[in-house]
């Protein structure tokens, strides 16, 4: 693996001939992988992914809070917060991985100043949740290209959002690709926050695909996580155009010293 960084990989999208999610990490952990990630938890066999992660001593980084639910709008509190429950308790069989949430959609009628008070509310109540069964919450920004009314689809909101719940169990997942869809400029956006950031997710652009496949300056990417100070784990969250051998191999190159 890279010289830096653990590399995770999203068996959601990877390793998918192989057929479940269990048989998946176990071909994972036989290509050197030693973290993995995946998406919604509700539809995947639990049982057999504990008994999986057992065999190969392979720890997941994080997964959905599933089902999805908006933070911004009023009327889906209680479901996401019920939501946030279900998924620690359901997970807790996976080694207590972080938990990730997306904004929901923007609510019509509703100020900027009242979807981020509804999104701090929201979180807060979840961070409470997080904080006692010591589990790590990951608020996600996206990207409009995607989500056209998405809410957040800022790394600045989405750290401004964590700073205002002050809570240690929330933290924001950077993904490199969302950002770069977005326009953003990695070093600007993180500057003196970096230590906000729980996990780091990559894709090259512009189609989501393995580091190399594309146009970001995978080097200069590298370059600025460290001159930030990140030390985490980093996401494989692409769909893979090479055989995973030959994929693996090419996103170690473009993500190592």
């Amino acid at each position: 693996m890279s010289a830096v960084y653990q590399l995770s990989s999203c068996i959601e999208w990877q390793f998918a001939e192989v057929g479940e999610l269990d048989a998946r990490l176990r071909a994972a952990k036989a290509a050197g992988f030693e973290l993995a990630e995946f998406h919604l938890w509700r539809d995947k066999p639990i049982d057999s992914l504990a008994d999986a992660l057992t065999e190969t001593g392979m720890r997941l980084t994080s997964l959905c809070v599933d089902p999805r639910r908006s933070i911004v709008d009023p009327a889906e509190r209680e479901a996401m917060l019920a939501a946030v429950g279900d998924t620690i308790a359901a997970t807790r069989v996976l080694g207590a991985p972080d938990l990730i949430i997306a904004s929901g959609f923007r609510v019509e009628g509703l100020s900027e100043e009242e979807h981020f008070a509804n999104a701090v509310a929201t979180l807060r109540a979840a961070a409470d949740l997080a904080e006692a069964a010591g589990v790590t919450l990951l608020l996600e920004p996206l990207n409009t290209r995607l989500f056209a009314t998405m809410y957040l689809v800022s790394t600045r909101l989405g750290l401004d959002l964590v700073e205002a719940v002050g809570s240690p169990n929330l933290r924001l997942l950077y993904d490199v690709w969302h950002s770069a869809v977005m326009g953003e400029d990695m070093a600007e956006v993180l500057a003196g926050r970096i230590h906000l950031v729980a996990h780091v997710q990559v894709a090259d652009m512009p189609d989501r695909n393995e580091p190399g496949t594309g146009d970001l300056d995978w080097a200069q990417v590298t370059k600025t996580l460290r001159a930030l100070g990140y030390a985490g784990a980093i996401g494989l969250e692409y769909f893979p155009t090479l055989p995973m051998d030959e994929s693996l191999a090419l996103s170690q190159r473009m993500l190592a010293d």
